[in-house]
């Protein structure tokens, strides 16, 4: 009779489990350790406090009592984002951010990224691994990706496949499939204020789970890819580098530092601010490089590009959606059920317009503040 009730036990156990553990932190007890979940001992003894000394002299510590210890980057490029900056990869890990930051071999594989009202991005430690920490979104013409926020939690043996909220509008980077694959991606990024009619228009994809003792992140399909960015897809495999840098990319493979990490609670940096104090040292970097004539034309520059980018993924969206209405009009024969399709298209089209002017107004408007805090900049000097 105990054994009965036992098993009844264990069955409702099992069912309640399986139902509910799709999304669970990494710091929760019974997670599987390191060397459970695939990770190799590549540099025996470190542990996150190793990021504080390493990244230091890239940016600012601050500690906010939300999320303790968080790292901003103070050498970007104007207008950057997390994942911008480098290039995504096919390797045998899923999707692969190389950064072409020297200190991309952490952020970016380590930890998550987060967004404050006062300091802009930032990063927060953690120990495991990945290949890239980002969910995905896809649609006919365009592919994106956006960071997980701090409260994305990864527990090997479960992973990732949902996420506990909606990530806001201005996380996501898109462009454009032809160019997914290129090199210089960061010059195809179409600007945020695209985002919020993009999103409307594309499916959300999260698939971070460990498969032959690996962390992988397949997010959108290879195929998909393929079909959308119209290239092939090259398969590189993931060498150990021996100390951080730069990721290196040959033929067929890609050296990249991925050393095996522990968690410290007691460790902290050096050198750290607290909001406030990190606030006036940001304000004081932030448009550092263009507080003079030569480089306010650079901003010039940049953002004409930006209205480039935007006016043409604009009329790359009319011509799809007209596309999409042809299309629906060849797949019915009845002559009041083609005046319908064509009805609901042009509202449709009504619609998209409607969002367009509104981004432009939008990228206008953020483009005066940008030469008004430069001019400012300009006065006090």
């Amino acid at each position: 009779m105990r054994k009965n009730i036992f098993l009844i036990f264990l069955f409702f156990c099992l069912v309640f489990t399986a139902s509910c553990l799709i999304y669970v932190p990494y710091h929760e007890e019974g997670a599987l350790p390191p060397e459970e979940a695939g990770y190799r001992d590549y540099s025996s003894g470190l542990d996150v406090s190793y990021f504080y000394d390493y990244l230091s002299p890239y940016g600012l510590w601050v500690n906010l009592p939300e999320y303790g210890y968080v790292w901003i980057p103070q050498k970007t490029r104007y207008g950057w984002r997390p994942y911008t900056y480098g290039q995504w990869v096919w390797t045998d890990y899923g999707w692969t951010w190389v950064s072409h930051f020297e200190w991309g071999w952490a952020p970016f594989h380590y930890g998550r990224w987060g967004w404050d009202m006062l300091l802009g991005w930032f990063w927060k430690p953690d120990s495991a691994w990945g290949p890239s920490w980002v969910t995905w979104r896809r649609g006919r013409t365009y592919i994106g990706w956006a960071p997980l926020s701090p409260e994305v939690g990864f527990r090997a043996g479960y992973g990732i496949r949902s996420l506990p909220h909606n990530l806001l509008d201005y996380y996501w980077v898109f462009v454009d499939g032809p160019y997914f694959l290129n090199k210089r991606l960061y010059r195809y990024v179409l600007p945020i204020e695209r985002n919020m009619t993009i999103i409307r228009y594309t499916i959300i994809k999260t698939d971070i789970g460990v498969y032959n003792n690996r962390v992988v992140n397949r997010g959108i399909d290879r195929d998909e890819i393929k079909k959308i960015s119209r290239h092939s897809i090259t398969k590189y495999e993931l060498q150990d580098r021996d100390g951080p840098g730069q990721s290196r990319i040959r033929a067929g493979e890609i050296e990249t530092f991925k050393p095996s990490l522990q968690k410290n609670r007691l460790a902290k940096p050096e050198t750290a601010f607290n909001r406030e104090e990190a606030k006036v040292k940001i304000s004081g970097t932030r448009l550092r490089n263009i507080d003079t004539d030569e480089q306010k034309i650079q901003l010039k520059q940049i953002q004409d590009h930006e209205v480039e980018l935007i006016e043409e993924s604009q009329e790359k969206e009319i011509v799809e959606i007209k596309k999409m209405r042809d299309e629906e009009k060849k797949k019915v024969k009845n002559a009041s059920k083609r005046i319908k399709v064509e009805k609901e298209y042009s509202q449709k089209m009504g619609k998209l317009k409607e969002s367009h002017k509104a981004e432009i107004s939008r990228i206008k408007k953020r483009h005066k503040k940008e030469e008004e805090s430069v001019k400012k900049k300009k006065i006090k000097k």
